[in-house]
């Protein structure tokens, strides 16, 4: 017998059984019937004034619910702040020291006697205290290192490295011994001394402070030119603690070039030109990531040169036959160790090539 509301002969065959899953294809759950655009009145409302059966209800709002609103704008406010403490933050970076001017000393030295010349080079090197000498940067040579309380060995290696190529763009490129550029030295000095190196080849002046020989071997472009370029190097780099922060490393090499007159044939007689650096640097850790140095004192002792020539911007050697007006209150040997101190001095005849 059937249910209530089947036939007599019961439900359909092949129909689903019971009334429930009949219609349940077309049941619809709470969601969907709140999401309806129509809403029929209610009773209590139809009784009023309502002509229509239905009303229409407000659609619903599809843009982000009032959390993830909220959470947007916590995100904007939080990247606002991050901005603004990273501009106006009240962490100062601590500036840097600033860095030592460099002090500087050129002496020249001057011959007592005829300036020797040879028109062979070679010749005037072989009778010449540089014989054994090596040539051009292979005459810079490291010493062995070993780390300090503060420093590695890999940054002593460096600042030393720094320290040679230093001597070597300042002394022996082509580029800068004929006056052509001083790029190859600047851009391995500390970032602090280049208002000091500029306005030295700017406004030279024999002040202690801005004298471009002070920073590197240069030569009057008018008088002398290199006969040679395998220039002679020989001397020593020493490595040591300045302080906590700061290696210190001095450099004392004496360096022998052979010049003849500017603009003449490889048939001119060519004379040996002798200079003596002593050079003082010093490496904060910024120097010594970024390959700079700090050069803090300069001492020079260059000759063949008159005493009354101004040695400041250029260096104006005599060269082979040349005699120098006046000398200087003792002969003095570059090539010997220890300082010398004087304004200008003789070069002593052992520095000299017997030919």
């Amino acid at each position: 017998m059937g249910g209530p509301g089947d036939p007599p002969e019961g439900p359909p065959e092949g129909a689903p059984g019971g009334g429930e899953d009949e219609y349940r294809s077309v049941v619809f759950d709470e969601s969907f019937v709140r999401a309806a655009r129509l809403q029929e009145f209610s009773a209590q409302e139809r009784i009023g004034d309502h002509a229509p059966a239905v009303r229409r209800r407000p659609s619903l709002r599809r843009g982000l619910s009032r959390q993830a609103l909220i959470l947007v704008l916590l995100i904007a406010v939080a990247f606002g702040t991050a901005i603004y403490m990273g501009v106006r933050h009240p962490y100062q970076t601590p500036a840097a020291e600033p860095a030592d001017p460099l002090r500087m000393t050129v002496i020249p030295l001057a011959p007592q006697a005829r300036v020797p010349g040879s028109a062979n080079p070679e010749k005037l090197y072989a009778h010449s205290p540089a014989a054994q000498f090596r040539v051009g940067a292979e005459g810079v040579t490291l010493p062995a290192t070993r780390r300090t309380a503060h420093f590695s060995d890999s940054q002593i290696v460096t600042a030393l490295s720094t320290a040679k190529d230093y001597i070597v763009a300042s002394a022996l490129a082509p580029e800068v011994l004929s006056g052509v550029s001083v790029r190859p030295a600047r851009m391995l000095l500390d970032p602090q001394q280049l208002d000091q190196f500029d306005q030295s080849f700017e406004r030279p002046t024999a002040d202690g402070r801005h004298a471009p020989t002070g920073w590197l071997v240069r030569f009057d472009p008018s008088r002398a030119e290199l006969a040679d370029t395998k220039i002679r190097v020989q001397g020593t780099l020493r490595a040591a603690e300045y302080d906590a922060g700061t290696l210190e490393v001095v450099a004392d090499h004496t360096l022998v070039y052979a010049l003849r007159p500017a603009g003449s044939d490889a048939s001119a007689k060519a004379s040996l030109f002798t200079v003596r650096r002593e050079l003082q640097f010093r490496f904060d850790t910024d120097d010594l990531r970024t390959h700079q140095a700090e050069l803090v004192a300069s001492y020079v002792q260059a000759g063949p040169l008159s005493c009354s020539e101004d040695s400041t911007n250029h260096l104006r050697p005599l060269l082979a036959g040349q005699t120098a007006r006046e000398g200087g209150p003792a002969g003095t040997d570059p090539f010997a160790t220890g300082s010398a101190t004087a304004l200008c001095g003789s070069l002593a005849q052992s520095a000299q090539p017997e030919v």
